[in-house]
Parts: structure tokens; sequence; C-alpha cells
């Protein structure tokens, strides 16, 4: 199985050097650790007055706080700081997190949306906003930061090792959201963004390709600063632009297609499909801080955020095995790749021109009130949190075909082409430009589908901790011993209602004030076909009316309910041995689960009105999670840690459901189904951590790092044999045992990685580069884990889905009396990713690797009537990197897709 594709590269327009060119930078230095700072201090006896004056601000100021971040942390943690989020400002945080060492970004319609760290799926990662687990808008408890500006938060800090006292948790990493501490600042503080928003695929059915995005953040003291407020809003109105091909999933062996050989490696169908629409959203930040004496703090702190998607893909699709039993479909002039189709005319086919629309509403509540109280000897904290996250969403299909009502003299032959590397051809003999030879009518597919899925997540918890001061001998070896607890009640639900889009009268063209401009598919050899306003031809044409009663739609409704509470004590360390210091933490935390889930089953064989029947299940478990953190500080400004914990990361939310698909086989009388299991026990993992760091004061840090993880268990879907006893009185089943296909628990197995990191202002070299940085890192992850792909679509013994082999990032910048420039670029390799399909359900392809090129330029005034007015042109996806998946090799590929480069053009201002 091949991961690398170095003929790939050939097509990238622009690329930096290698990260390996930084990291040899980095190396040298390290090799002579005293050279950089013999370089500084010889840079320091040429002027040594202003040195000592400087204020640092902009892309400095955020590398140096977020260094000091990771040299003061007991853990070992990766940092960004306020700066670093606020002067790009990436469109969200996920950007700014996916640049940071041993971690990457999976894109979602052309933006990072989920975040793998050290190689593990999203899924064993917890997110915590000021410390507090966050609720998600999907199916599982992943959170989407795409719902998160990064023009709204101070900071992030990633712990890629755990200390007892951390709640919340995740297996691979913990990632924590910060919002600003008005008390923190000496003086009032406002900020404001605005910026112009450009995609350079341009205007597309019924964008044009622009939007604007806007941010205002206001920080105050009261009461002779006792009281802190801060306030902050971001708004963004982004186009979504996108030219994509797809395959029908996946590749089989067996089509039915005459003229394809047995064992050749065919689609089933295949579609070219131009994508408009928007992305919305708004952010609201709110803090109240409180400290009217040096004993007692109290802080309110909230999030709000609302979230509006809607765009329609606009499509020309083939199947090729379905033309309405009008003949054989039929493929001539064959050529196969490896055993793969390459190219082909596919004859006999009936075409279709289809609307795919997509509305989604998300929203987000948090809110968390927090105390401390300073005693003699004694910190005491109580902090409360409440979280709740809303999805709301709308799938409509309209289907249309030429001839209003017969196939006679409308079907066609298709030119398919796999050989171009990147879009693939699908040449139609006919022209399907003209919106008056197209109807609304009971088409091969139907007249439409459509669905209306909402979720609904809510998280409450409650923490108490104390933090005691060693006294007497244990002062010589402990700062203080933590102790606390923490109650979180979390439950989800999700509904689905769905049903037909069906035709009211007879077949009809889409009236002209319905209709879009035509969208160009000429990139994948189709030419121009009609854009329309889907929900408007539904509303006029058509009727809907979706329902969750359906049998076979019984099981997409479920609940399910977790509780958890955690106990925990933590002895810190804080030793001097003279020469050296020893820093960190050992102690352990003891967690009890009472997860559970209610959903339905339908019983076809109980009478009318009672075939809709319950079904409860659940379980509790208790884990014991111990942990220490050693901190080795060293001459030189050197640092060694060293870690070891039990870490669990929890099941995913969908996988707990108790929702099922049941039945007997008319044939074997064997019961059998598929569906949730809420039985799970969670992921469990002993992990080891090594990390070698040196620092140059708060300037500049080298470091590298080892871990190992050994996965004691796995969560695998799998079909057992299961006891159906409860399911099959009343039924024709002849025996209680059948197939359930469902996630279960398994073994795990090993994993490790090497992570080299650095960040070095290059006037630490030689003074002639001053103003000139270079910021870079490098993982590299082995795992000998493998999983079976549950729809066996893309193969047996595959990686782990998120896990890539190799990523980079690599950031230079320049920062010079007002002027800032950065070029970043982040690298992965080929990964599998969890994708949602056409049924809106998760499943797994193979990712070709992404290399992401992002671009500023900007200069804020020093002086004058201008002073302190900033003025920056961003390029995002400079090289319009395309997104392309595959079925388990490269000549079998599933989608390509490219959203654009996104070029802002802004004014920001801070007084």
């Amino acid at each position: 199985m091949k991961f690398f594709a170095p003929e790939r590269t050939t097509r990238t327009a622009m690329q930096l050097s290698p990260v390996a060119a930084g990291c040899a930078l980095f190396v040298a230095a390290l090799a002579n650790p005293a050279f950089a700072q013999q370089a500084q201090n010889n840079q320091a006896d040429v002027s040594p007055a202003p040195m000592a004056s400087v204020t640092v601000t902009g892309i400095r100021r955020g590398i140096e706080d977020a260094i000091s971040v990771k040299k003061d942390a007991t853990s070992i943690v990766e940092a960004i700081s306020a700066e670093d989020i606020g002067k790009l400002p990436d469109a969200s945080i996920a950007e700014s997190i996916a640049r940071l060492p041993g971690l990457a970004a999976q894109r979602v319609a052309g933006r990072a949306q989920v975040i793998s760290v050290r190689g593990l799926s999203p899924d064993f990662a917890t997110t915590l906003l000021n410390g507090r687990e966050q609720v998600s808008t999907g199916d599982n408890r992943g959170v989407e930061f795409d719902q998160y500006p990064s023009e709204l938060l101070s900071g992030v800090t990633i712990y890629k090792t755990p200390d007892a006292a951390l709640v919340g948790q995740g297996l691979s990493g913990t990632l924590d959201l910060q919002t600003v501490r008005p008390l923190n600042f000496s003086k009032r503080t406002v900020s404001m963004n605005l910026r112009g928003e450009k995609n350079s695929l341009g205007s597309l059915a019924n964008t044009d390709g622009k939007g604007d995005r806007f941010s205002v953040s206001y920080i105050d003291q009261f009461l002779n600063r006792t009281l802190g407020v801060a306030i902050g809003y971001a708004h963004m109105d982004s186009p979504v632009v996108a030219y994509e091909t797809g395959i029908y999933e996946p590749w089989k062996k067996t089509v039915g297609v005459t003229g394809v050989p047995a064992g050749t490696a065919f689609t089933e169908g295949m579609k070219a499909l131009g994508r408009s629409g928007y992305n919305r959203r708004d952010g609201l930040m709110g803090v109240i801080q409180y400290r009217p004496n040096k004993q007692w703090t109290s802080m309110l702190d909230l999030y709000a955020s609302r979230a509006k998607h809607e765009d329609t893909a606009n499509q020309f699709e083939i199947s090729m095995t379905n033309n309405g039993s009008n003949g054989p479909i039929s493929a001539s002039d064959l050529v196969t790749d490896n055993g793969a189709l390459a190219s082909a005319t596919i004859n006999n086919v009936y075409p279709l021109v289809r609307g795919m629309y997509t509305r989604r509403q998300d929203d987000i509540r948090a809110l968390g009130w927090n105390n401390e109280l300073r005693l003699s000897g004694v910190t005491l904290v109580a902090d409360a949190s409440w979280s709740k996250a809303k999805r709301d969403e709308t799938q409509l299909e309209n289907n249309l075909q030429l001839g209003a009502t017969s196939l006679a003299g409308n079907l066609d032959s298709i030119g398919l082409d796999f050989n171009q590397g990147t879009y693939p051809l699908m040449a139609p003999r006919r022209d399907y430009s003209d919106p008056s030879q197209l109807y609304v009518r009971n088409t091969v597919y139907g007249t439409g589908y459509g669905k209306t899925p909402y979720v609904e997540d809510e998280l409450k918890s409650l923490k108490l901790t104390a933090n005691i001061a060693a006294t007497g001998a244990l002062e010589n070896w402990f700062s203080g011993f933590d102790v606390g607890a923490n109650y979180s009640d979390r439950s989800k639900f999700k509904r689905q209602p769905e049903g037909a889009i069906n035709l009211r009268g007879e077949p009809t063209t889409v009236a002209s004030d319905l209709q879009y401009q035509p969208v160009g598919l000429g990139f994948a050899g189709v030419g121009y076909i009609p854009a329309w306003n889907v929900p408007g031809v539904v509303s006029q044409y058509m009727s809907f009316n979706p329902t969750s009663t359906e049998n076979y739609l019984i099981s997409k409704a479920w609940d399910v309910s977790e509780k958890i509470s955690t106990a925990f004590v933590k002895a810190n360390i804080d030793h001097d041995f003279g020469a050296f210091t020893l820093r960190g933490n050992v102690g352990v935390q003891a967690q009890h689960t009472k997860q559970s889930s209610d959903a339905n089953y339908w019983d076809g064989t109980a009478p009318a009105g009672q075939q809709v029947k319950p079904v409860h299940d659940g379980k509790s478990y208790n884990d014991y999670l111990p942990s220490m953190n050693l901190s080795f500080g060293l001459p030189n400004d050197q640092t060694v840690r060293v870690a070891m914990a039990k870490q669990i990361a929890r099941p995913r939310v969908d996988q707990l459901r108790s929702a099922l698909d049941f039945g007997v086989s008319d044939v074997t009388l064997k019961p059998g189904a598929s569906g949730g299991n809420a039985q799970l026990d969670p992921w469990r993992a002993k992990a080891f951590d090594v990390s070698y760091e040196k620092y140059f004061g708060k300037k500049a840090y080298l470091a590298a790092a080892f871990f190992f993880k050994k996965l004691d268990t796995y969560i695998f879907t799998q079909t057992q044999v299961y006891d159906f006893s409860q399911y099959i009185p009343g039924t024709k089943a002849n025996t209680p045992f059948g197939d359930y296909k469902s996630a279960y628990n398994g073994k795990g197995g090993n994993m490790r990685g090497v992570e080299l990191s650095g960040s070095l202002p290059l006037n630490m070299l030689t003074p002639v580069l001053d103003g000139f940085g270079i910021i870079a890192s490098g993982t590299y992850t082995d795992s000998a884990i493998t999983i079976e792909d549950p729809d066996g679509s893309i193969g047996q013994n595959i990686p782990l889905p998120g896990l890539s082999k190799h990523t980079t990032n690599l950031t230079v910048y320049y920062e010079k009396a007002g002027f800032e420039t950065r070029l970043s670029q982040r690298k992965r390799s080929d990964f599998v990713g969890e994708i949602g399909n056409f049924a809106a359900e998760r499943s797994l392809r193979y990712v070709v690797g992404e290399s992401i090129l992002d671009l500023q330029i900007g200069y804020t005034f020093q002086d004058g009537p201008l002073k302190n007015v900033g003025f920056v042109l961003q390029a995002n996806n400079l090289r319009n990197a395309a997104y392309e998946t595959y079925n388990g090799s490269r000549n079998q590929q599933l989608e390509y897709q490219k959203y654009g480069r996104t070029v802002l053009l802004g004014v920001n201002y801070k007084f």
C-alpha cells in the first residue's frame, strides 16, 4: 500500500524548500548551543541601551508568549498566543492549531475542521474552552473547530501529556481554547478588524465568490481595577465555491456492464459538479472578572456562536447500472490501469442533471462561572459550567432529465478518462445546457429525496478543587497538593426525519425565475448545465413530508446519556538540586462512568400500532488513571521532560446508541441486525513521553521529543454472533443467535513517533538578518495498529484513521518597523480519513497528502495620524491545493475537489 506520491509534486507551481532545511539549521544550533547565545550576546554588546527599552509586539510577541507557556509548563505542551491568532486571522482556530508540532488538520469543504494529534483520529482528542469540556454539533463528541472564530480567543494550549488534575483529558491530546482575562491587561484596549474576501474561482451559480469578515474586541477595567470586562464579536460571510468530481463508492469488481471483463475494478456511476453557497458565522465572547482583594476572584465567561451554511451542488451524473431498463449498458474502447478502469466509452446511459441542496444552522452556547478563594496555605476553586449545541439541517434533492415522459431518443454515450491525474473527464455526446429540454420528472433516480437531521447536545458540570501548600519537610520536595472532584452530566440526541420528494402534477421544466446562471463543468469535459433554486422547485412543483415513523427510519433516532464522576489527587514537585532543578507532578485520577441509551426498533411481527418497541441499554465502569510529569531543569536553559500516564478516550457518542435495525431472514430464519452498542468500553492506553528542549530566554527554542503509546483496547466495527432472545418472541426465528454488525471492543497495538521543532529569530545568528525568523517542525509517526474497513470498500488491515506518517510545518517571517510578512506551509502525507458520504454517514477513504501554503503581508503605521492603523493582504491556500481521495490504490480515485485560493484585503486598528 503506497503512501507517497512524489510524482504528484510535479504539479506544484510554488513550493517552499523542504522543512528539513529548517530543521538542519536548528540541529546545527543544537550541536553548539553556546553559538546562538553568543551571537545574541554579541549583538547586545553593539547597542545594549535600546534593547532594554524595546516593547515587543506583533508576530514576535505572539511567538515569545507561546514559548513562555511551553517553557513554564510541567507537562509537554504546545501553545499559540493571542498575537499569533489575531494577527492572521485564520477563518477558524483550526488553521492556527494545525501549524503546531505533531498536529494535522483534515479539510472539509476546503476548510480545516477537525484536528488529529500525533497521528490519532480526532476521536482521541478532547477540546476544552477555558478548561471545560465542550459540546459538539456533530453526531460525535468531537468539536468542529470552524465554529470557533480565531479572533475571539486569546490562546490555545495543547496538552500532549496529561496530569491528574486535567479533567476531560483526551488520549492523544487535550486542546484548551482560552478567552482573555481582562484584569491581565494594563489598560483599556479596543481592537477592530475588517476584511474583504474573494475566492479565486470567481462567481458560480448564485454566488459571486465574495465575502467579508469583521471583528471588534473591547477590554476595560473599572472600580480601581477590581472589575474587568471583555466583549468580543466576530462576523464572517464567506463564499462556498468549488469544482468537484466523484464516483459512486466503492470501486467494484462486478457491475454487470457489458464489455467489462470480470475482475476489472469499475465504478457504478460518476458525477461532476459545481458547488456554490455561503458560510456565515457570528460569534460573541464575554468575560466579567471581579477581584475585590487578593483573596477572592470571581469570573463569569460566556461564548455563543451561530453558524449558517448553505450550498447547492449542481451536477451532471450518470449511472452505469440503471437506465430505466432500456437495454443493456455497455462499455467500448476499454483501457485498464493495473486492473482498474482508466478510460472507456459507456453506451446507452441516461444522464441526469441534479441539484443537491444543503442548509445547516449550528448554535453553540457556553457559560462558566469560576470562583477562587485564597486562604492561608489553601486555595479553593469552585467552577460550574453549562454548554449546549444544536444542529438543524435540511437536505433536498431535485433530478432533471431529457424528455418529459419517455426515454426514447434520450439515451447517451459518455467518454470517461481517468488518465488526467486531476479531474477525470466524462464527455457526453449530447448537450445538456438548455433548461427548456430538461424536465422535473420521475427519473431513473425517482423525483428526489430529502432529510432533516436535528442534533442536540447538552453538558453540565461542577468542579471543586483545593490546592494545599506543602509544609515542614515536604517543602523541600513539593510545592503543594491538589485534590478535587468533578461531576459532568451529558445528554445527546439525534432525530432524522426523511422521505421522498414527489412531483405534483405532470413533468415540467423549471421556471426562469427559479434559475441561476448556468454552471460550467468544462474542467470535467461536460460543458454547461443549468443551475436552479432547489428549495424553490420543491415548494413550487413538489411535495416533501419527512417522517420518522417508517420502519427503516426508526433506528435513526436515538438518545445517549453519560454521567461521569471524577476524583483526583496530585502532588506538585518542586526541588532544587543546585546544578539542576526538578519540577512536575505525580498523581492519580479516578473516573466512574455511567452510560446509557434509549431508542426504538421495528418489530414487523407485532400487531399494528405496536410495532415500534423501545430498547434501553447501557453500563457502568471505573478507570484509574495514574500520571507522572517530571521536568528536569539543566544548565544553559535546557530542559528534559519525562512523562508516563494511563489514558482513555470515551467511545463515539453515535456508537453508544442502542438503536438497531432488526429483522429475521425469510430463507435461514435467523435473526440479524446492525446498530449501536451501549455496552462499549473506552479506548485505553499507556503512554510514555520524553522531550529535550533548549531555550534561549523566551526568544527561541529547539526541541526533540519521542512518544510511545500502547493501546490496550480499540473499538472496531465488526459483525459478531449475538443473542437476540429479547427481540425474537412472536417472530419466525428458529434460533435466538444471529449476526449483529456494530462497534465492539478489541485489541489495540503500539504506536510511536518522533517530533522535532524549533523557533528562531535569525538575528540571533547575525545582525544582518534582523527581523527575519523561522518556525519549523517535523513529525514522524509509526503504528502497528491496523483496522478493517467495516464497509469493505477500501480494504482490510488499513492504517488508523487520521494517521499521517509524516507531518511538517514551516513558517518564515519578517517583522520590522511596522512591516510584517509571513509565509506558512503545512504538509501531511496520505492518511485514512473519516468522511461523510452520500447517505450522510461516516465512511473511510484514503486521502491524498496535502501541502497548504498561506501568505500574509501587512504594514502598521508606527506614528502620525494613522498610528496603530494596519493594512493586511492575505492569500490562504495560495496554490489552490486539491482535496483528493481514493479507494486504496491511487488508480481508483474517489473524489477530486478544488476550492480555490482565498484572498483577503483588510484594515485593522488597535488603541
